[in-house]
């Protein structure tokens, strides 16, 4: 074997305190006060992307499927700067 394979780390997985399906409020920035579940969770850079929040236009490319135009979707937030709600 390797050298190199033997000195890998394996990086434990960060825990979060939100997971997919969460409703949840935000408390700071640019969108506090609103409310959304969370659609998708980044624990590696702890991140969550929460529904009807912090909506950004993608300016997309005609495909041979898919009309062009402008997009918006969500973009993901500090998982930090939301807090669960009971």
């Amino acid at each position: 074997m390797n050298k190199k394979q033997n000195n890998v780390r394996k990086v434990k997985k960060p825990s979060m305190h939100v997971r997919k399906n969460d409703q949840v409020t935000v408390i700071s920035g640019d969108h506090t006060g609103k409310t959304g579940r969370v659609l998708r969770v980044f624990p590696e850079t702890n991140r969550v992307v929460v529904e009807g929040v912090n909506l950004v236009k993608r300016h997309t490319k005609p495909r041979s499927n898919k009309q062009g135009g402008i997009v918006e979707k969500e973009a993901s937030i500090h998982a930090s700067n939301v807090k669960k709600v009971d």
